[in-house]
């Protein structure tokens, strides 16, 4: 069984279009006529420059290759051009490669990936959702309404959520961290205090953050927050000095977590150095399936968790969960609910009653509704995500909109 062909689809998921602008999907296909899809995440260029990296690392390290053999491949693309060290962009199209011949894999086996990896550790995955605005609250508003949040959450933790996350301390900005301003730590405290007040203890707050602090700054937001008891304080400061991490880690009592920027275990492994106890990879740029699992193997020798993390479409989605049947350490998944999510894995994968189901077909174990990803195509000129310029106002808060907001198709 050899790898012969790759193709990259790039797909815009409809309004409101939570898991970012479009998703980067590769489908693979061997030379006895079986295929398997994987999933690149937020990659640093444009999809069309994205396309010809794909094609360049599957021409380079995968055409002709075993799709069994990933570990080969794997250390074929972290060594390419002399480099033998993290590439966000090579890995993240590398990462979706690498799922796809994972759902291959498990496919030529009769077999679900987590059977492969170690066998299924969990019956079923506890899954957490981001707050997004229900019927009736109205845009961009939701953002910054402590009172909306809280009814959110509510209506989350009644549909079986038992954690909730949630991100009102203002955007990201290019500028490497800032200090918050005074108006987003009150509107954080607001949003954690309404939000407790209304889920009680049936659902753990989960207080998001997107690496924009200085670490004195994040310090001061999160002695702010430490009375509403947050399972985790999510990437307080950019991801690219460790030690600003574990400045901290050392200063507050909620743990700390990371890892949706970080790639392969060298990565990981300097989070946990720093202190982080709850790793967060997204399979689709941290390396691929078994880089992450990986990954959770040395967070288990430090007594950490993991939590995969999604924003992006149901083919990572399908790839945490199967790494999630396997783990011992899993803490719990990110889920994004959409009706385009669950259309385009043909309703694969479900969450009932707080809970992910973990698939029993072989590979993944979803079916791509291959029509639907073509009929959506991108068009647009953003990134998956994209960072402010601007920097942040100290006149009065800052509202941050959700990642990638999109305009509401009339």
């Amino acid at each position: 069984m050899k790898l012969t062909d790759c193709e990259v689809i790039v797909t815009a998921p409809p309004a409101p279009g939570w898991g970012g602008r479009y998703w980067i999907l590769i489908k693979l296909t061997t030379d006895d006529g079986i295929t398997g899809w994987g999933e690149c995440y937020a990659a640093s260029v444009g999809p069309e420059a994205m396309r010809a990296v794909i094609a360049d690392v599957f021409a380079r390290h995968c055409e002709g290759a075993d799709p069994r053999e990933v570990e080969l491949m794997f250390h074929r693309a972290y060594s390419a051009g002399f480099t033998q060290r993290p590439d966000l962009t090579v890995m993240g199209a590398f990462s979706g490669i690498e799922i796809a011949c994972w759902d291959i894999a498990g496919k030529a086996a009769g077999l679900p990936v987590h059977k492969m990896i170690g066998g299924r550790m969990n019956e079923r995955i506890r899954a957490y959702t981001y707050l997004y605005p229900q019927p009736g609250h109205a845009l961009p508003a939701f953002w910054a309404d402590p009172d909306m949040a809280a009814g959110a959450a509510v209506a989350m933790v009644e549909a079986g959520y038992t954690a909730v996350k949630f991100d009102p301390a203002g955007p990201y900005t290019i500028r490497g961290g800032h200090q918050p301003s005074r108006f987003d730590i009150s509107l954080s405290v607001a949003f954690c205090r309404a939000t407790r007040a209304a889920v009680g203890d049936r659902a753990d707050l989960l207080f998001g953050t997107h690496g924009q602090f200085v670490p004195a700054g994040a310090v001061r937001l999160a002695k702010a927050l430490e009375p509403y008891d947050p399972l985790w304080f999510e990437e307080p400061v950019p991801p690219d000095v460790p030690g600003a991490m574990a400045e901290v880690v050392a200063k507050t009592s909620i743990p700390v977590a990371a890892g949706e920027r970080l790639t392969t275990m060298v990565e990981f492994s300097q989070a946990l150095d720093a202190g982080v106890r709850i790793l967060q990879p997204a399979l689709g740029r941290a390396g691929g399936i078994w880089q992450a699992r990986k990954i959770a193997a040395l967070a288990e020798a430090k007594r950490a968790q993991v939590a995969p993390h999604l924003y992006a479409g149901p083919v990572e989605w399908a790839a945490n969960v199967q790494l999630c049947a396997a783990i011992p350490n899993l803490l719990v998944a990110e889920t994004i609910e959409t009706p385009f999510h669950s259309a385009l894995i043909k309703g694969g994968l479900t969450v009932e009653g707080g809970y992910i189901g973990v698939p029993e077909g072989p590979g993944l174990g979803i079916e791509v509704d291959e029509d639907l990803a073509r009929a959506h195509p991108y068009e647009g000129e953003g990134l998956h995500l994209q960072m402010q310029e601007a920097p942040i106002s100290y006149h009065g808060p800052n509202v941050f909109e959700g990642g990638a907001p999109v305009k509401v198709e009339e």
